[in-house]
């Protein structure tokens, strides 16, 4: 997360351009019976029936800090689409930048070897290295701005009935070239001293390895029993364990990873031995 956090963090380089990417799917639905149009004082009104026509693949490209994105509508979202997404950033739309520094989230097709399965290898390694990689944690793709655009998108284009492929290309031309003319960018303000303050509780692993190390006998199992209900307490609004030393787990490691909630701190195993801890 402080990765792309950092990344948000530097100025405007010209040559190395920000853009974030995602992808969405829309649901391409045509009317049944012709809407009623709108009239002075009653909106306009549409039968509750309607006809499916597939769906259709949007890749969202969003620069915040130039004011720019582009939409690419494509019939799926393969490996291959997404290889060509790329090329088109590359080489189309920023043909000069020795270096494009891109946030994405970590679908299985967001990686390099996507651009190996679509073109030949050395044109695959020419693609790979006009990119600077850089992905959102797993769960963190709130942190991507091109979601966010997505959203806008969402909300001001396409929360509607669009029968076709075509009309759905045709509707997302107007609405980008409406946001790039009005530079329209993104002021994000979320920094990694805020990370650190508001997401504290799951930031990072707990102290439990601190606290396992100064248990010198396992009769003060019972004491990290009650630490570990009275750290649930407080997390959860109520005491989830109790206190019964017949619950200690056989392993250091198991022991790290059930104080820590599913989380070990340590890398290292190690052996807990009753009478002693090393």
């Amino acid at each position: 997360m402080e990765d792309v956090l950092a990344v948000y963090q530097c100025p405007r380089r010209p040559r190395m351009p920000l853009v974030c990417f995602d992808e969405a799917s829309k649901q391409l639905m045509a009317d049944t019976r012709p809407a009623i149009p709108m009239k002075p004082g009653r909106p306009a009104r549409a039968d509750y029936e309607y006809e499916r026509n597939g769906t259709a693949n949007l890749f969202m490209f969003f620069a915040p800090l130039e004011g720019w994105r582009h939409v690419k509508v494509t019939d799926r979202r393969t490996a291959a689409d997404y290889a060509h997404a790329l090329k088109d950033l590359a080489d189309v739309h920023f043909p000069e930048a020795t270096r494009i520094v891109l946030v994405q989230d970590n679908l299985n097709t967001h990686k390099p070897a996507s651009l190996y399965e679509a073109f030949a290898p050395a044109e695959a390694r020419r693609l790979v290295e006009r990119f600077e990689w850089h992905y959102t944690p797993k769960h963190g793709s709130w942190l991507n701005m091109a979601e966010s655009e997505l959203a806008i998108l969402s909300n001001q284009c396409l929360d509607r009935r669009i029968p076709s492929k075509r009309a759905l290309v045709k509707e997302t031309a107007a609405w980008k070239k409406y946001r790039n003319k009005h530079h329209a960018k993104a002021n994000w303000q979320f920094t990694t001293h805020d990370a650190r303050i508001k997401l504290k509780p799951d930031y990072a692993p707990c102290s439990a390895g601190l606290l396992l190390v100064q248990i010198a006998n396992i009769d003060d199992f019972s004491g990290v029993l009650r630490w570990r209900a009275t750290r649930c307490s407080s997390r959860r609004g109520s005491a989830s364990l109790h206190s019964n030393a017949n619950m200690a787990p056989r392993s250091c490691v198991g022991l790290l990873s059930w104080l820590c909630g599913g989380r070990t701190a340590l890398s290292v195993p190690l052996a807990v031995e009753r009478g002693t801890a090393s």
